[in-house]
């Protein structure tokens, strides 16, 4: 038996230039919205990667704190005050600052987070830390982030080869020594490792006293919410305890709420979404209008606005699938070069591409009802 070819398809193949247009301008608003949020996402995750790679339960800060690069420092003696705590394990300082450092490379200046902690045992939950710990020890070496942006071929094959690179901060000498990998982010093109001590002489406005964070590790079976609320009701007010999950929170709430940045991803997105639902009710509409004559003659012979409607937002569903396969497919390519680009972590994933099919059907089918208004009311007695 021969199946019968859909009559919403036979509409939308019939004009092939049209179609084409069609699948152009909904791949074109698919990949505006995959690039907007997956910077969107990128962000996020680039500014909290730090605060993923710490190794604590709970962390100390300042209420004021903002965010990785404005922390704003607090008592160090409330570190001793939180290890006194029964069910805390152990207590550890972090410095914290953003400066411009010379590119050993270019020699150029580039904006660097510096993070500063105690070598004893690492604070970090980073490889590349823990076998460099005694390197840390030693006055002015540093560790470097290798996934940080910007050009340092030649200073990573070098450290990759066993060689001390040297360059300067403030006008001091340091020596790069070890590498590790977390990547840049958008408050800083990269980051940098090293021992508290050598993180205050290349601070010298920062005092050993103030610190930018306690990373708390309590002990086993000890409950990180309940020694929270503990900790919160028995520190003094200059402290906020949050868990780690907390402290990365905190920072994508300040990007989120706090900087244009998050605020202009959303904004493009709502802009694709609303491009791509222009352009479908252009093709839609002017397929209605150049095939009102044989709706018309569908009406006069017994079918109803419900079929007719159906076939056009059979039309509106068929355009959403084949301009998203060509969307999703160029966006990927797109990610692939920015993350080369810009070393950010920007991955097509399942969710987001869910996400933006569903938004693509939805805009799709939003056109299709715009559309179908002159539909609905065509009349077969006006026509003929």
């Amino acid at each position: 038996m021969k199946r019968k070819i859909p009559l919403a398809w036979l509409q939308v193949s019939r004009e092939r230039s049209r179609l084409v247009v069609a699948m152009a301008g909904i791949a074109f608003a698919d990949m505006l919205m995959f690039m907007q949020l997956g910077f969107r996402t990128a962000l996020y995750d680039s500014n909290t990667q730090v605060h993923r790679s710490l190794r604590a339960d709970l962390v100390l800060v300042s209420p004021l704190a903002r965010n990785i690069v404005s922390m704003t420092d607090f008592p160090r003696r409330r570190l001793y005050q939180a290890k006194s705590f029964a069910g805390v394990q152990s207590v550890e300082a972090l410095y914290a600052d953003s400066r411009e450092w010379k590119n050993p490379d270019t020699r150029r200046n580039e904006g660097i987070l510096f993070l500063g902690f105690k070598p004893e045992t690492s604070v970090f939950n980073l490889p590349g830390v823990d076998r460099n710990l005694d390197k840390l020890k030693m006055p002015d070496v540093v560790l470097f982030d290798q996934g940080s942006r910007g050009n340092y071929t030649q200073t990573i094959a070098a450290v990759e080869a066993g060689q001390v690179v040297s360059t300067e901060m403030r006008s001091r000498k340091i020596k790069v020594a070890g590498l590790f990998l977390v990547g840049a982010s958008f408050a800083a093109d990269g980051n940098v490792i090293t021992s508290d001590q050598n993180f205050l002489r290349l601070f010298p406005d920062r005092k050993q006293s103030e610190v930018s964070a306690g990373l708390i590790t309590l002990a086993p079976g000890v409950d990180p919410v309940q020694m929270q609320q503990v900790l919160q009701a028995s520190l003094p007010n200059d402290v906020r305890v949050m868990t780690l999950a907390e402290f990365a929170e905190l920072e994508k709430t300040y990007w989120q709420n706090n900087t244009p940045i998050g605020f202009i991803f959303s904004l493009g997105t709502v802009i694709g979404f609303i491009v791509g639902a222009v352009i479908v009710y252009q093709i839609l509409s002017s397929d209605v209008a150049d095939h009102l004559a044989e709706y018309a003659t569908l009406k006069a012979i017994g079918y109803g606005d419900r079929y007719l409607l159906m076939v056009v937002f059979q039309e509106a569903l068929i355009l959403a699938v084949l301009g998203f396969l060509p969307g999703i497919a160029i966006s990927s390519g797109l990610y692939t070069l920015t993350r080369g680009a810009t070393n950010l972590p920007l991955f097509m994933t399942v969710a987001r591409s869910v996400t933006v099919f569903l938004l693509t059907i939805g805009m799709c089918l939003l056109s299709g009802a715009i559309a179908t208004r002159k539909l609905r009311s065509a009349d077969p007695a006006d026509i003929f």
